[in-house]
C-alpha cells in the first residue's frame, strides 16, 4: 500500500487511441515497465564541453543510489519486483501484475484492437506517483505497448512489383555513393562500432555473406543484441527486414571495418528508449556512432517521451557518441492528416544529426544533378521546424524560420541530406531477394558509415558534430532545387541557398576537414 499522497507525473498524459475497439484485459498478467530517474547533477552541453568517459559520466551524471532505493522501496510496497537497476542508464525496471501496477500508479490499462485488427495494451490520461518521488521520477514507460514508430524506408517498385538490381540503372550501392560523395578514401571504419536501433525484423547471415561477396568487400562483423525481449527475427522482405538489411548493408558497405551492433527491441516507447539507453551506455561494445531509422511525428509522442529520449541523446553527446537519425519520408506533413506541418522525432532532437533526402542523378561517377527528394505527398523528405524543442544555439545564425502553424521558434530539421529517392535508391539483398530501397532510412546509416571513417582517420570520436557543421557550412554541397510540400497541407518548405528545411546545409562530404 502507498504511504504517500499521489501527484500526476508531469508529461505522462496520453490521449485515448483513435478508432479502436476496447476489450477487457487479464489483470493478473505480468508486465514490465521502465522508470527513469533524475541525474545526480545537471548536465549541460556546449562546444567546449569535455568528452566524458563512461566512468566519469557515471560518477557525475548518473542516478543517485538513494533515489534508486526510494523507487525500489515504493515498488516493493506495491508487490512489484525489481528486474534491473542501472545508475548509468538512470532506470529501475519493474515486473508485476497489471492490477498491482494499476494500484501503484493509478492507471487504468485495457486491451485495444485497431482498425487493422492489431491488438495492443493501452492507457489514457496521466500516470500518478507518490509526492515524495515527484522530483526523482522523470518518466514511466511500458504501460502502453501500441507501436511507437515506423521505419523510414520505401521499396522501389514498378507495377507493384519489386525492382531487381539489373532493372534499376540509376540505383547505387553505398560504397559507390561514398566515392561519388567524396567520403575520405582509404578508411574502413576499423576499430569503430556502429550501433543500429531496430524495432522489428531481422537479418540472415547468409544474406550478409552473399551481399558483401557480391560487392567484393570484406563482410563486417554484425552482432545481434536483445533488448526487452526483442530479437533478430527475419520474416519477409516487404516488412521490417527491409529496414534492418538496408541499415546493415549501407553502413557496412561504407565502413566494412566497423563492428555493427544491432539492438533489437519491441516497437514501443519503452522498447525504443531502452534500446537507445542500452546502446549509449554499452561499455562492452562501446559504440561511437548510433544509427536510427525509425520515428514518428512529434505530436504522436508524450511529453515524457520527448524529454527522456532527448535527455538520452544529450548523454550520448557528452560521451562523444554521434547519433544519425532519419528525418522522415512523408514530406512536411510527416504523414499526419490534420492539414498542418509536422517534423519527425527523434530527428527533431537538437542532439542528433538529422538526415534528409535528395534525388541523385549521376553520369559515371560524376553528379549530373541533385535535388530535394519529392516524388509525391507520401514519398518525399521530411523536414521542418520543431514545435517542442527550442532553436539550439548552433542554429541561431542559420536562418531557421518559425514553425509555419504554431510560429514556434524551434529546432530546424534536417541538418544534412543525401540520396534517398527510391528511384535512385540503394541496391540491397533482403531475405535472398534483390531489392532497391530508398528513404531517409538509408541516409542515417550512410552518415554513420561516414562518421566511422572519419573517426578512424582522426583517431578520435567525432562526437556531437552539429556545432562544427553549422560553423563550417562550406563542408556541405548545397541543394537549392525542390521542396517537400504535401498536398494534404498545401504547406511546406522550399530549397534555397544556405540552410533550408528540406536538405539542411546539403550533402555532407568534408566533415573531416572541419574536425582536423
Amino acid at each position: 500500500m502507498k504511504n504517500n499522497p499521489s501527484i500526476k507525473l508531469s508529461g505522462s498524459f496520453k490521449p485515448a487511441p483513435a478508432h479502436i475497439e476496447k476489450q477487457p484485459i487479464n489483470k493478473d498478467e505480468f508486465i514490465e515497465i521502465t522508470i527513469r530517474l533524475r541525474r545526480k547533477n545537471a548536465l549541460t552541453l556546449n562546444e567546449n564541453a569535455e568528452t566524458l568517459t563512461h566512468a566519469a559520466y557515471q560518477e557525475r551524471f548518473s542516478a543517485g543510489q538513494d533515489d534508486i532505493n526510494a523507487v525500489e522501496s515504493f515498488a516493493h510496497e506495491n508487490h512489484l519486483t525489481t528486474i534491473e537497476a542501472s545508475a548509468a542508464k538512470r532506470i529501475v525496471k519493474l515486473k508485476g501484475r497489471i492490477k498491482d501496477f494499476e494500484a501503484a500508479f493509478e492507471v487504468d490499462l485495457f486491451s485495444a484492437k485497431d482498425k487493422n485488427g492489431q491488438v495492443f495494451r493501452a492507457r489514457t490520461g496521466d500516470i500518478h506517483i507518490p509526492t515524495n518521488l515527484e522530483s526523482i521520477i522523470e518518466g514511466v514507460f511500458g504501460f502502453d505497448d501500441r507501436p511507437a514508430a515506423r521505419p523510414m524506408f520505401q521499396i522501389a517498385k514498378k507495377d507493384n512489383r519489386i525492382i531487381s538490381h539489373a532493372a534499376a540503372p540509376q540505383a547505387f550501392t553505398a560504397d559507390q555513393l561514398a566515392k561519388v560523395y567524396g567520403f575520405p578514401a582509404g578508411f574502413t571504419g576499423k576499430g569503430q562500432t556502429i550501433a543500429i536501433i531496430e524495432l522489428g525484423g531481422g537479418f540472415k547471415t547468409t544474406d550478409i555473406t552473399n551481399y558483401f561477396k557480391s560487392l567484393n568487400i570484406p563482410k563486417p562483423t554484425v552482432k545481434a543484441i536483445s533488448v526487452d525481449g526483442g530479437a533478430n527475427s527475419p520474416s519477409n522482405p516487404n516488412g521490417a527486414d527491409g529496414e534492418v538489411m538496408l541499415d546493415i548493408e549501407v553502413a557496412g558497405a561504407v565502413a566494412p571495418g566497423a563492428t555493427l551492433a544491432v539492438y533489437f527491441a519491441p516497437n514501443t516507447d519503452q522498447g525504443f528508449l531502452d534500446a537507445i539507453l542500452n546502446a549509449v551506455h554499452d561499455t562492452q561494445n562501446k559504440p561511437a556512432i548510433i544509427s536510427i531509422s525509425w520515428g514518428a511525428a512529434e505530436v504522436n509522442w508524450t511529453q515524457q517521451s520527448l524529454t527522456n529520449f532527448n535527455d538520452a541523446f544529450m548523454s550520448a553527446a557528452s560521451l562523444g557518441i554521434t547519433i544519425c537519425v532519419a528525418a522522415g519520408d512523408s514530406g512536411s506533413s510527416d504523414g499526419v492528416t490534420d492539414g498542418k506541418v509536422h517534423v519527425d522525432f527523434p530527428s527533431s532532437s537538437p542532439y542528433v544529426l538529422a538526415c534528409g533526402g535528395t534525388k541523385l542523378v549521376v553520369n559515371g561517377n560524376n553528379i549530373a544533378s541533385e535535388t530535394v527528394w519529392h516524388a509525391s505527398s507520401s514519398s518525399s523528405t521530411g523536414g521542418g521546424v520543431s514545435d517542442h524543442f527550442p532553436l539550439p544555439d548552433y542554429q541561431k545564425s542559420a536562418g531557421v524560420p518559425l514553425s509555419l502553424d504554431t510560429k514556434f521558434k524551434g529546432r530546424g530539421v534536417p541538418d544534412v541530406a543525401a540520396d534517398a529517392d527510391p528511384d535512385t535508391g540503394y541496391k540491397v539483398l533482403v531475405d535472398g531477394q534483390q531489392m532497391v530501397i530508398g528513404g531517409t532510412s538509408a541516409v542515417a546509416p550512410l552518415m554513420a558509415g561516414l562518421i566511422a571513417r572519419i573517426n578512424e582517420q582522426q583517431k578520435k570520436p567525432a562526437g556531437f558534430v552539429n556545432p562544427q557543421i553549422y560553423t563550417n557550412p562550406g563542408i556541405c554541397r548545397d541543394i537549392v532545387s525542390g521542396d517537400n510540400k504535401t498536398t494534404s497541407t498545401n504547406k511546406g518548405y522550399d530549397a534555397k541557398p544556405g540552410w533550408d528545411a528540406c536538405t539542411g546545409w546539403g550533402v555532407l562530404s568534408k566533415l573531416n576537414t572541419a574536425l582536423a
